[in-house]
């Protein structure tokens, strides 16, 4: 009777790990579109930084510009009113010559004195003149450099032309290198995942005719029990035996995993929360779980794996999957747990 219920027990279909690698892939994507767009942000933050530098420093200048051919055109009116001024009084000169000329052709007795008026307003019409005529020199200087002016805004609108359309450009690379990676990370992730499949199923193969070793989540849990002598981290013969063929396993799947797959196998340790007495060889139950972890990782390493391909930690009695006091509890919490990840 208990053969035919082991062997129902080995035909019913387990569901839970494929759920688990369904859930575990949801999560890495999610982690991944969160990397995106952390990554997108910090170079688009940058870009734009730069961009309001160069569009602040080109909008000063305008400003600038703007101010000196404000300050130039009114220079330029001023003297336009200056010259308007000028021109009228010569022409109330001229006028005044004229009147005194009609007036010396009409009497002989003013003569001299028309004569003299004619020559004081002769030498103040020549003044006026020379006046009149830097006031224009000035004219002229001024249009040429509200000429240049003009060139300089032109040059600097431009330039902020440029340098918008380069943003935009630089945007939109942003998001191009933003949807690769999304691609790029995507794949890597199927790929883990399929062969995390592969090792669990493996794993599976080798350890199918255990009861204590047990599926969690994404993880192969081992039973302390089973590997260890209580309070000690030196692998037991029975221990020895299911790390060995574990071994292999990990040998064999990492000839298939690319080379540009950079995975690992973690290796926890656990323990229940009963203090040690103090008197033993480790100190508490982060020495006796970390020692545990690392006791596995070298015995892998002693039968081939590579040492690069895994990682060793232990957590005590601080990650219990049990919450009870009871030994059932307690003995489901000292365990050691195998993980395939990506480093």
């Amino acid at each position: 009777m208990a053969l035919a219920r082991n062997r129902r027990r080995e035909r019913a279909v387990d569901y839970w790990p494929g759920f688990v690698d369904a859930l575990s892939t949801l999560l890495l994507a999610i982690m991944f579109l969160l990397t995106v767009f952390v990554l997108a942000q910090f170079f688009l933050s940058r870009e734009i930084s730069g961009r309001d530098e160069v569009l602040n420093r080109l909008n000063s200048q305008i400003n600038e510009l703007t101010q000196l051919l404000a300050l130039e055109r009114s220079g330029k009116q001023d003297l336009e009113d200056t010259l308007a001024n000028l021109q009228a009084s010569l022409s109330s000169s001229e006028s005044e010559r004229s009147r005194l000329q009609e007036l010396l052709a009409s009497g002989s007795g003013a003569s001299e004195a028309a004569e003299a008026r004619i020559g004081t307003l002769q030498e103040t019409l020549d003044a006026e003149k020379q006046v009149s005529q830097r006031a224009l020199n000035q004219v002229d200087l001024l249009n040429q450099q509200i000429a240049a002016l003009r060139t300089q805004l032109g040059a600097l609108e431009d330039a902020l032309e440029v340098s918008e359309n380069k943003d935009r450009e630089t945007q939109a690379k942003i998001a191009d290198l933003g949807r690769r990676l999304n691609v790029a990370l995507a794949q890597r992730v199927q790929e883990l995942n399929r062969y995390r499949s592969d090792f669990f199923g493996r794993l599976r193969e080798i350890l199918s005719s255990r009861e204590d070793v047990r599926v969690v989540g994404d993880r192969f849990v081992f039973q302390s029990e089973v590997l260890f002598p209580s309070g000690g981290a030196e692998l037991n013969p029975a221990g020895q035996d299911q790390m060995a063929k574990l071994a292999s396993a990990i040998i064999e799947l990492g000839r298939e995993i690319p080379d540009e797959i950079n995975w690992v196998l973690r290796v926890d340790g656990h323990t229940d929360n009963v203090p040690l007495s103090g008197t033993g060889r480790y100190a508490d139950n982060w020495e006796l779980s970390s020692a545990r972890a690392t006791s596995v990782v070298k015995y892998l390493i002693a039968n081939g794996v590579p040492a690069n391909r895994l990682v060793a930690a232990g957590f005590g009695e601080f990650q219990p999957i049990a919450e009870g006091d009871t030994d059932t509890d307690r003995a489901t919490n000292r365990r050691i747990e195998l993980k395939l990840t990506e480093r």
